[in-house]
């Protein structure tokens, strides 16, 4: 027996095709008002509204691109441009800004760090203000920590424009910045040491003064309004001082004309990371929100002549792999750092909300010796010809150049960190 709706459900089919044609052309003004509004496929999609108190995460990483030794690799050509420039970025220190200074050759602005068992991603700026909304991050220590800490604004600044909220001195030493658009705050605060200290002056001391068991204040003070913390210091360790813990001298480093010992500076770099590292471990952070930490390792310097003659630091382009090791009082530097972070993340491991990370940029960046401002730490220095006495820098870098790679690393030691946080969820 047919079924009883049969009838009433099944067109006659001359109705049917001449139906057809006319539902097509009252459907079709329909479908282009959609791919006139959405000029996408048509397939499902989820809108999402970002506002500054929710945001979709960054897409998750695989558990390949969170283990990487970004140490390990070499310097490659590239063709594209850095994110910024001189006239792009206001925040570059004058003494860094090699282009408007007249440096002629651009080679070194177009390379790229290699590691050997992984990709390094271009930065991405939009990812970074993502991954550090509502927090603060502070570089903390010498003028390597501001180095850095410029090349990530100007970075940043190509898709958000930082304002400057806080500046104490004429130095700059102490600046902060707000990115509106993420309720994001990035500051510098100058301490050379990290532990408290007297730095030699033209009219008192001839040398610093180091107090191995005081976190230096300045900057611990604010402690628990920071989220993040970058820390670099070294160079600073090789000028002459004097060293305290408590009340007793410990001895010094180049004082012929003082009645101490001369111990040197290794294990005194190690006191000073020491003692940082565990006031940082002690922080609770605010709220208790846990507390995130990295150690800049350190930056050799390139000088092959002396520091005020030209062609201090000649080269153009890096080294490459096998050219240059790193070695003497560089390799040192780099070791205590990277033992010292080890340890306290050894003796922190039983905290869940602290997470500490050794930034190694020591190989990478002894194999640039093409990115120092060199004589361009001056505007145009021979304008009027060369002059007997050129003063170079062959410690910092041009912005930009290579000290940018720094930043990527760092961005992806958050995204590690991200990716761990929820898996861990």
């Amino acid at each position: 027996m047919g079924s009883p709706f049969k009838d009433h459900h099944t067109l006659h089919p001359s109705l049917a095709r001449k139906l057809i044609p006319w539902t097509f052309y009252a459907m079709l003004p329909l479908v282009l008002f959609r791919v006139y509004l959405y000029p996408y496929p048509l397939h499902h999609t989820t809108t999402t509204i970002l506002t500054s108190s929710s945001v979709s995460p960054p897409p998750a990483l695989s558990e390949d691109e969170t283990s990487c030794d970004y140490t390990d690799g070499n310097w490659v050509p590239d063709r594209r441009d850095p994110l910024y420039n001189g006239s792009t970025c206001g925040t570059i220190k004058e003494g860094q800004s090699c282009i408007a200074h007249g440096r002629p050759d651009m080679g070194y602005l177009y390379w790229r760090w290699k590691p050997k068992q992984c990709k390094l991603p271009r930065f991405e700026p939009n990812t970074f203000l993502q991954l550090l909304r509502n927090k603060h991050l502070a570089f903390v220590g010498d003028s390597m920590a501001r180095n850095q800490l410029e090349s990530l604004l100007c970075m940043l600044s190509s898709v958000s424009p930082p304002n400057l909220v806080y500046r104490d001195g004429e130095e700059n030493k102490f600046r902060r910045w707000y990115f509106e658009s993420h309720n994001f705050s990035i500051s510098v605060y100058w301490s050379p040491f990290l532990v408290r200290g007297v730095e030699k002056s033209n009219t008192g001391l001839n040398h610093n003064q180091l107090f191995l068991d005081h976190v230096d204040e300045r900057w611990a003070a604010d402690m628990n309004g920071i989220d993040m913390v970058v820390l670099s210091i070294g160079h600073w360790f090789l000028h002459p001082a004097v060293y305290y813990e408590g009340d007793q001298v410990l001895g010094c480093h180049y004082c012929p004309d003082l009645n101490h010992t001369e111990i040197g500076f290794y294990d005194i770099l190690r006191k000073a990371i020491k003692t940082t590292l565990k006031a940082l471990v002690d922080r609770k952070g605010p709220n208790d929100s846990g507390f995130d930490a990295l150690l800049t390792t350190f930056s050799p310097a390139h000088f092959e002549g002396d520091w005020d003659k030209l062609g201090a630091c000649p080269k153009t382009e890096p080294y490459k792999e096998g050219e240059k090791t790193l070695e003497g009082m560089d390799a040192e530097m780099r070791q205590v750092e990277v033992e010292e972070v080890e340890a306290a993340k050894m003796n922190s491991v039983q905290l869940e909300k602290f997470r500490l990370e050794a930034l190694d940029v020591s190989k990478l960046s002894l194999m640039r010796p093409d990115g120092h401002p060199g004589p361009y730490m001056h505007p145009f220095p021979f304008a009027y010809g060369v002059a007997e006495r050129v003063q170079n820098d062959c410690v910092h870098w041009c912005l930009p150049g290579p000290i940018d790679t720094w930043n990527e690393i760092l961005l992806e030691v958050i995204k590690k960190w991200e990716y761990e946080s929820r898996r861990e969820q």
